[in-house]
C-alpha cells in the first residue's frame, strides 16, 4: 500500500479463555491483524471484513488495522464499530491533472497521440498508460511502435511494454527493468498497475478513464465482463502512480464535467456482481450458517445468494458444478481425466497464448491440439501431452501455451487429488472412451445446456440466443446438443469451453431438472411422417 504503517510483529495466539490466551494487559503479547489494500474490496476481503469485524468484538486483545491510500474513511469506521481513524502523510509527490476540452471520440488513437506528444515535448520520465484488456493493449503497442518506425531518428528511442495477467512471466518482467539512459519507457497496462505493482520511473499517467468489470445475472447464469467507465477512486489511484518518485502529470482524456458528473464515486465491490457458489461454501465451512444475515460491507443481491444455496455442496474447494463433475466421474469411472479437466477449467482461460506478431503460427499450435468432443477434450489433450513432455517449459514455449497456467493447473489438480482419498473418491482412468468423461461433464453442468434450433443456440430452460465462441475447437461443427463451461457476454452472448452431449445423458443425471417433453427434438418429431409418405409413394 501507499501508505506504511509501523511494522507490527504478527502473532497467532491461543483462544481467548485458552489456559495459554494472552493476558490483554500485557502488551508485548497482543495479537494484530493488518487488512491492506482495503479500497478494493474484492470478493475476499469483503468476506474478510465481516469475519474480523465478528472476531474482534470477542477479542480485546486483537488490533486490527485497516490500511489503504484511497479509503472512504468514514464508512469504514462506522462498520468496524467506529474504530479511530489514523492519517499517515505519505511520500507522495504533487501531481497536476490535465483534462481534455471536448470527449474523445477514440480514446485508443488519444492515447498513442499523447504518448508521442509526452514524448516529443516533456522532459525525462516514464510514462504509464491503462487500458482496458489485452487486445486494447496490444493495438495500442502495435500503433505506439509503427508510428516510432516511421519518425525514425527524428525521436529518441520509446521502448513499449504490454502488462497484462495473461501475459507469460518473463515478459510482465520487463517493465521493471531500468530505462536506458537517452531513452523513455512506456508501459501500457490494464488496472493491475493501479495499485497491485509499483514501477519505477514513472512521472506521466494517462488516463482514458475506462475499465473492464465483471457483472453477474443470478437470473441466466451469466457473467459479462463489460467496458465501462471507471470510478473517481480509481482515476485518484491511477493519478497518484505518477507521484511515486518526483512530481509528476496525469493526463485525463475525458472532462472535468465528465469525472465530477458521469464517474461513480467508488468502484461497486465485487461482492455485488459476481457469482457466489464459491462464498457460500466458504462460509458454510466455517460454521457461519445464517448467511442471509452475515454482516457484509455491502450486501450481495438476494437472489444471488439464494441461487448458491440452491447449488450447493462442499468439501471440495471449487464451484459447485465443477464438484459434482468430480464426484459423478466415479460412477463413469473417468476420475483421472475428470480431475485434469476441473484442474485445467479452473484455471480459465489463459491456456493458449496468441501474441499479435504470430497469430498463425499460434492457431496452427492450437488446432493440433482438437480431438473429438468438444473443449473438454481439448483441455484434457493439452495437459496429457505437457505430462508427457515431461512437464517441459520449452514445450509450453514451442505449443504456444502459457507455462504459468499450467503449472497451476498441475497445483490444482495435486491438490484435488490429495481430496479424493478423504471424499472417498476411487482415481481410475476410462482408458481412452470419452463418452464416460462427457457424460461425468453434464452431471456437473446440466444447468448449462444449449440446443441448436432454426436461429442458432438457445439454453434449454430460458431460451436465451447463446453463441458458440469462436476459438472452441466445435466453432464450425454446430451439434445439436452443448454443454458449456460458462457464458460470457463480452460482445455477445458467447459459451466459453463447449462439449457436445446426447441429450439422453441429461435424462439420465437430472431427472429432477429436466422432463422428456423439454428434451424432444422437433426436427425429429417430423421424421417418421416423412417415412412414413415415402412409404406410401413407394406402396
Amino acid at each position: 500500500g501507499e501508505t506504511q504503517p509501523a511494522r507490527v510483529p504478527l502473532q497467532r495466539g491461543p483462544a481467548p479463555g485458552h489456559p495459554a490466551a494472552p493476558d490483554p494487559g500485557h502488551r508485548g503479547r497482543d495479537g494484530v491483524v493488518i487488512i491492506d489494500e482495503a479500497h478494493e474490496r474484492t470478493l475476499h476481503t469483503d468476506i474478510l471484513f465481516g469475519l474480523i469485524k465478528d472476531i474482534a468484538r470477542f477479542r480485546p486483545d486483537l488490533k486490527v488495522l485497516v490500511a489503504s491510500a484511497t479509503l472512504d474513511t468514514e464508512r469504514f469506521s462506522c462498520f468496524f464499530d467506529d474504530a479511530p481513524v489514523f492519517r499517515i502523510p505519505g511520500r507522495r509527490f504533487p501531481v497536476d491533472i490535465f483534462y481534455t476540452k471536448a470527449p474523445e471520440a477514440d480514446y485508443l488513437e488519444a492515447c498513442v497521440v499523447s504518448v508521442l506528444q509526452i514524448h516529443v515535448t516533456q522532459p525525462p520520465g516514464d510514462c504509464l498508460v491503462f487500458l482496458t484488456g489485452q487486445e486494447e493493449i496490444e493495438t495500442c503497442c502495435e500503433l505506439l511502435q509503427e508510428r516510432c518506425r516511421r519518425l525514425g531518428s527524428k525521436i529518441s528511442e520509446l521502448l513499449v511494454l504490454p502488462i497484462y495477467a495473461n501475459l507469460p512471466s518473463d515478459m510482465q518482467a520487463k517493465i521493471f527493468s531500468p530505462t536506458p539512459p537517452g531513452s523513455r519507457k512506456v508501459v501500457v497496462a490494464t488496472n493491475i498497475a493501479e495499485t497491485s505493482l509499483t514501477i519505477d520511473g514513472i512521472i506521466y499517467v494517462i488516463d482514458p478513464g475506462f475499465c473492464k468489470q465483471k457483472s453477474y445475472n443470478a437470473r441466466t447464469g451469466m457473467e459479462s465482463l463489460i467496458v465501462t467507465p471507471c470510478s473517481r477512486a480509481s482515476a485518484n489511484q491511477r493519478a497518484g502512480r505518477a507521484g511515486r518518485v518526483a512530481a509528476g502529470k496525469c493526463f485525463r482524456l475525458y472532462t472535468a464535467w465528465a469525472f465530477k458528473h458521469e464517474m461513480e464515486e467508488s468502484t461497486v465491490p465485487e461482492i455485488q456482481r459476481t457469482n457466489l457458489g464459491n462464498v457460500v461454501l466458504l462460509l458454510k465451512s466455517l460454521g457461519i450458517n445464517d448467511l442471509i444475515h452475515f454482516d457484509f460491507m455491502d450486501p450481495p443481491p438476494h437472489e444471488t445468494l439464494v441461487l448458491a444455496l440452491e447449488q450447493l455442496m462442499a468439501e471440495l474447494p471449487v464451484d459447485p458444478m465443477l464438484s459434482k463433475m468430480i464426484l459423478a466421474s466415479e460412477q463413469y469411472k473417468c476420475s483421472e481425466e475428470v480431475l485434469t479437466i476441473a484442474a485445467m477449467l479452473s484455471v480459465n482461460n489463459s491456456i493458449f497464448y496468441r501474441p499479435k506478431d504470430k497469430v498463425v503460427h499460434a492457431d496452427n499450435a492450437r488446432q493440433n491440439f482438437v480431438v473429438p468432443g468438444g473443449d473438454h477434450m481439448v483441455l484434457l489433450n493439452v495437459y496429457t501431452q505437457w505430462l508427457e513432455s515431461g512437464y517441459s517449459t520449452q514445450w509450453c514455449y514451442e505449443n504456444f501455451i502459457q507455462f504459468r497456467s499450467m503449472k497451476r493447473a498441475r497445483d490444482v489438480r495435486e491438490q484435488l487429488e490429495g481430496l479424493m482419498d478423504r471424499i472417498e473418491v476411487e482415481v481410475c482412468s476410462s482408458g481412452g472412451d470419452i463418452v464416460p468423461i462427457r457424460k461425468a461433464v453434464t452431471a456437473g453442468y446440466f444447468y448449462h445446456t444449449a440446443r441448436l434450433s432454426k436461429g442458432g443456440y438457445k439454453t434449454v430452460k430460458h431460451q436465451q440466443t447463446v453463441y458458440v465462441h469462436p476459438n472452441s475447437s466445435l466453432f464450425e461443427e454446430q451439434p445439436r446438443w452443448l454443454i458449456y463451461h460458462e457464458l460470457v457476454f463480452t460482445t455477445k452472448e458467447f459459451m466459453r469451453q463447449v462439449i457436445e452431449i446426447d441429450s439422453s445423458w441429461l435424462l439420465e443425471v437430472a431427472p429432477h431438472y429436466y422432463k422428456n417433453k423439454e428434451l424432444e427434438d422437433s426436427s425429429s418429431k417430423k421424421m417418421p411422417r416423412k417415412q412414413g409418405k415415402a412409404k406410401e409413394e413407394l406402396g
